[in-house]
């Protein structure tokens, strides 16, 4: 029988013992719960052994605990839960529990966790839309017991213990952090001895991705041609075979690290991704852009990558962001498309170099694709984000259940990958508004009920 949403209510009096909740008679009956006898209740990784008494005059689906429970398994007066019964263990399950795995709490008690403290109280109304509670962590939050992590309470972020998560959502921003022996070992353990589900558990390597696509016929189409560079022949090689190419740190993100390579008459053009627009430098020679471009890539694994002619709005070049996300059936789903508009000063699009947003559609009818290519090129960017996504999950031995899929668009309307992330921004350019829950949030919520079964 599918989990009900029901109400946690903080009883200060009323119950006599601490082993005792009161539940409304219709979840009673709904599930046939036993009453007056011991049943296992089930909170995250908390189980305390407690008797069920029947609340006879509630119209409404509640639980009542005392407010040592309560405190002791991390629930607060008001909680939206949802609840499930299983007869054969005699278990009352109450959930799910989120954790976010975030890479740092700061000092400012309004915005705890910086530019994404929005968004985590985004998730905080979607959980008491559609039930479940969601906590936020660090790494140094962590043990095997419990976590010492934040709430939303009354709309003020408050530290307090709470239970081993059901799912662990894994928003570390750096793999020097992903990887700290203490984060593995926790991942360990909520897998293998809590039976808990860890999303997005690991940043994707680009050389990793393209390989693995590769081994997919039907996503040839969609990848250029890319090689693990270790020496000058493969730029020598590349750079005839193309007008450009582009070297692209494996491990890189936000655009940062790239250089693009291209021939100018009899000279070596280099462009350099920054802050502040584009570097360019010209050689008389490739070998001679070489010396400089190994100083750069030095001590770094990098990609080189076919270049490709994109499509343009206003003589600027632009790409398209994917967001592929897990639905509450366990299917891959577009949440939105949307178009990234390289700055003047930069051959990049990624916002933080600059670049800006539109929705795709805007994108491409602003763009200098032909006119009677746009609602084709529109179905082809659907189609091939979610077979990359598809394609991924079964070839990566990894959970992942949102993906940032970066797309570009040559002036034949041929459809081209440039890059997956496994942490996608945030920031989509939506408006957050107070009461509003996006697309994106509420199929995080829905998917992590799927997972708890919940």
């Amino acid at each position: 029988m599918s989990a009900i949403r029901t109400e946690i209510h903080v009883l200060t009096s009323g119950i006599s013992q601490d082993d005792c909740m009161q539940m409304s008679a219709s979840i009673i009956k709904r599930y046939k719960i036993p009453t007056r006898r011991p049943l296992t209740l089930e909170f995250g990784a908390r189980r305390l052994t407690m008797v069920v008494l029947p609340l006879i005059r509630s119209s409404k689906r509640i639980i009542r605990l005392t407010e040592r429970t309560a405190h002791g398994m991390g629930l607060i007066d008001g909680d939206i839960l949802r609840i499930a019964y299983n007869r054969r263990t005699q278990t009352i399950r109450l959930g799910p529990v989120i954790g976010i795995l975030l890479p740092r709490a700061g000092q400012h008690a309004d915005r705890p966790f910086g530019n994404i403290t929005s968004f985590c109280k985004e998730l905080h109304r979607a959980s008491r839309t559609y039930g479940g509670i969601v906590y936020f962590f660090t790494p140094d939050d962590t043990s095997h017991e419990e976590i010492h992590g934040w709430r939303i309470v009354y709309d003020r972020f408050t530290r307090m213990h709470v239970p081993l998560p059901d799912i662990v959502y894994n928003r570390l921003t750096t793999r020097r952090l992903e990887n700290k022996d203490s984060v593995q070992q926790f991942f360990t353990y909520v897998k293998s001895r809590h039976r808990g589900s860890i999303f997005n558990e690991k940043f994707l390597d680009k050389n990793e991705v393209f390989h693995a696509l590769a081994r997919n016929v039907a996503i040839h189409k969609h990848l250029p041609e890319s090689h693990l560079l270790t020496r000058y022949e493969q730029l020598n090689t590349m750079c005839k075979r193309y007008g450009s190419v582009f070297l692209k740190p494996v491990t890189g993100s936000l655009g940062k690290g790239i250089i693009r390579v291209s021939r100018s008459k009899d000279r070596i053009l280099c462009q350099y991704a920054s802050l502040n627009g584009a570097i360019r430098k010209s050689y008389p020679s490739l070998s001679k852009a070489f010396s400089t471009i190994k100083s750069k890539v030095r001590g770094k694994r990098y990609l080189i990558q076919q270049g490709l002619t994109l499509i343009t709005v206003q003589e600027r070049p632009v790409d398209f962001r994917a967001l592929v996300q897990k639905n509450d059936r366990n299917e891959w789903t577009i949440t939105s498309i949307v178009g990234r508009i390289a700055s003047n000063q930069s051959f990049v699009s990624n916002v933080a170099r600059g670049g800006t947003m539109c929705t795709a559609r805007a994108a491409l009818t602003q763009s200098s694709l032909p006119d009677h290519l746009h609602t084709a090129v529109y179905k082809r960017l659907h189609k091939a984000a979610l077979a990359i996504a598809q394609t991924l999950e079964s070839e990566i031995p990894y959970h992942f259940a949102e993906l940032g899929i970066d797309l570009a668009v040559d002036q034949a309307g041929r459809v081209w990958l440039l890059e997956v992330n496994s942490k996608p921004s945030k920031q989509d350019g939506t408006p957050l508004t107070d009461g509003k829950i996006r697309p994106s949030v509420k199929k995080l919520l829905q998917y992590s009920r799927f997972l708890s079964g919940m």
